[in-house]
């Protein structure tokens, strides 16, 4: 069984059919129907479902508050048991909002950044024609990846307050690493919201940052609890949602409903912390930018 298990996965992982398979389909049909057979509340749909989940990645419910779902969605956005992530408190560290693996990290050259090696793109292209992006201007991001696999949740960075979200009507392309070196401006093409935010305390208070949740294919669904709203494909409310949240830092934001990916932007000033490069696994609440403090501050 395992044996036949790894030879699944790994014809899965094959570049051209993973391609074809996972983008050369009705991607936003596709994606509307999951959304609508994850829904199905039954215990033996809910059972096989993950069992064939589980033929294809390294899904793992140990660390999951409950561990019998009555729908398939239920796994897909299911809590953790208290205490199953560390959040680094120290005041000048922006943490990780979600378990991901790295993508492309670094500085913003001017105002553009990479989804992958060769692939550029705008962060105006991105953050869409609504916002001003002259806050992350030379700054700093991190593409944060999550598999279908992963805990899809996502939290507060830091202390901060929520000010503006901006929601893009877009396509459902798969954004792994295949995609992504495959397809232009990927990211710039698919369903999106853009956070904006200022951080509130420590010795980067008032300072914005920007976290910018991207939907794929299976995934066009983010529910965001300080708005108490849920943004979909078939999303036809206002697209410019300004608010004032306040957020504690590792405070729950919001989830995907499946697997998809974070970038979050940082200005002038932040430095990556220690760890965080290309293809890494990381978990929610790990050190990932860091405003330097002069010694003896």
């Amino acid at each position: 069984m395992k044996t036949s298990t790894r030879a699944l996965r790994q014809l899965f992982l094959q570049e051209d059919l993973n391609f074809l398979l996972t983008n050369r389909i009705p991607r936003i049909a596709l994606t509307k129907l999951m959304g609508r057979f994850s829904q199905i509340r039954n215990p033996l749909v809910c059972r096989l479902s993950i069992a064939v989940w589980r033929l294809f990645t390294d899904l793992d419910l140990s660390d999951a508050k409950q561990q019998r779902f009555a729908s398939l969605h239920d796994c897909f956005t299911r809590e953790l048991q208290p205490g199953a992530r560390q959040i680094e408190m120290a005041p000048e560290i922006l943490t990780s909002p979600c378990d991901a693996i790295v993508g492309a990290c670094g500085p913003v050259a001017g105002r553009q950044l990479f989804q992958a090696k060769g692939f550029p793109y705008a962060m105006q292209d991105l953050f869409g024609p609504s916002q001003d992006t002259s806050a992350f201007q030379d700054g700093s991001f991190v593409t944060l990846r999550l598999t279908s696999a992963m805990y899809h949740r996502f939290h507060a960075p830091q202390d901060c307050v929520v000010e503006h979200v901006t929601h893009i009507a877009g396509d459902t392309w798969n954004v792994n690493p295949i995609a992504l070196q495959r397809v232009e401006r990927l990211f710039c093409r698919n369903e999106r919201a853009v956070l904006r935010a200022r951080i509130s305390s420590g010795p980067a208070m008032g300072q914005a940052i920007a976290i910018v949740p991207v939907a794929a294919i299976l995934v066009a669904s983010l529910r965001l609890h300080f708005l108490n709203l849920l943004l979909h494909l078939g999303y036809r409310g206002a697209n410019e949602l300004p608010c004032e949240a306040r957020l504690r830092k590792g405070e729950e934001m919001g989830w995907f409903q499946h697997g998809s990916t974070i970038i979050v932007f940082a200005p002038k000033g932040f430095e990556l912390c220690p760890g965080i490069a290309n293809g890494e696994r990381i978990r929610m609440g790990q050190a990932l930018l860091r405003y330097p403090v002069e010694s003896g501050s």
